[in-house]
């Protein structure tokens, strides 16, 4: 299909570009980058319990690299990123509601997939079925929330829809990261519902809000949401779970400092600790290093639950003038 796609997309599929491209702008180019993986890394480094002082430091940084790249594009005449576009609530609200949802999604399967796989004790290939259910659900929701926003608004569909993955989240924080499949696969079912209901909408409304000369910029904006909430999903979700988790364990006397350390960083290393310990000493390591597990994966989900709540304010607030 893919060598298909490729060789046919180029004759059936007609180019659009910009006719005046403006110039490349490197300088506005190093000024995101600077401003994304500074941020990234202080909140990782900071989840890991590392150097506080040098964490802060490399988030302000990338907090003053984001602000002098949004005075770049405010001052240049063909701005790489139009900013001016923020202004319109929809747009930003559509925008952010974008990052929120993959935020969620990517930080849900971030613990769902360790839970499935070294908790529950599922191969790789039957956790990704157990996921399976999800993504279709996803796929459909995506496309009937088309005919439901053509009698219901689009800001009551998209705050129903993040509702219902503040419902999945819950469900996990009550009874997730115990071993038992059933939680998962329904709160994930539920959740990828919502996301593919929102995401459905809120991108249409991110392109629909912005004027047709600049959809490709409005595109690209929505896209790159998608990127940054993916990267901050892992991130930020990700290093809580792990501080939890890494706070909780309690390592088994009669395990080295170098095994106590690995296994205190995740619960893979835990797991791999184990298989090398006498069968008493293994058992005692993983039933905490589960027990750690479930407690940060509750800490994460109350998160997750918030996240979406004020993501579904934000759809009611920022779209009630939107057009389905």
């Amino acid at each position: 299909m893919l060598v298909l796609l490729l060789v046919l997309a180029p004759v059936l599929v007609p180019e659009s570009r910009d006719p005046e491209p403006g110039p490349v702008d490197v300088v506005s180019i190093a000024l995101s980058v600077l401003t994304m993986a500074p941020v990234v890394w202080g909140i990782k480094v900071l989840g890991k319990g590392g150097a506080g002082a040098v964490a802060a430091l490399a988030i302000l940084v990338g907090v003053a690299a984001g602000a002098l790249f949004v005075r770049r594009q405010l001052r240049r005449e063909r701005p790489m990123l139009d900013v001016r576009l923020f202004a319109n609530p929809a747009f930003s609200g559509s925008v952010l509601i974008n990052l929120l949802s993959i935020f969620s999604y990517v930080g849900f399967l971030y613990f769902a997939s360790q839970d499935l796989q070294l908790v529950i004790g599922l191969g790789p290939s039957v956790a990704g079925l157990a996921l399976l259910p999800g993504m279709v659900c996803m796929i459909v929701a995506g496309l009937l929330v088309v005919r439901v926003v053509r009698r219901v608004t689009p800001a009551r569909v998209v705050a129903g829809a993040l509702l219902l993955s503040a419902t999945a989240y819950g469900i996990v924080a009550v009874l997730g990261g115990h071993g038992t499949l059933w939680p998962l696969v329904v709160a994930f079912t539920l959740l990828s519902v919502g996301i593919g209901a929102a995401e459905t909408l809120s991108n249409d409304l991110v392109l629909s809000s912005a004027p047709a000369p600049q959809a490709g910029a409005a595109s690209a904006i929505s896209e790159t949401a998608y990127e940054v909430g993916a990267v901050l999903g892992t991130a930020v979700l990700g290093s809580i779970l792990s501080a939890s988790y890494a706070t909780n364990l309690v390592v088994p006397r009669g395990v080295g400092h170098a095994d106590a350390a690995v296994a205190t960083e995740t619960l893979g290393g835990a797991t791999t600790v184990a298989a090398g310990l006498p069968a008493e000493q293994a058992q005692a390591l993983l039933d905490s290093a589960h027990t750690a597990f479930g407690s940060g994966v509750a800490v994460t989900a109350g998160i997750g639950v918030v996240t979406m709540l004020g993501a579904a304010v934000l759809a009611l607030v920022a779209l009630r003038h939107a057009d389905g």
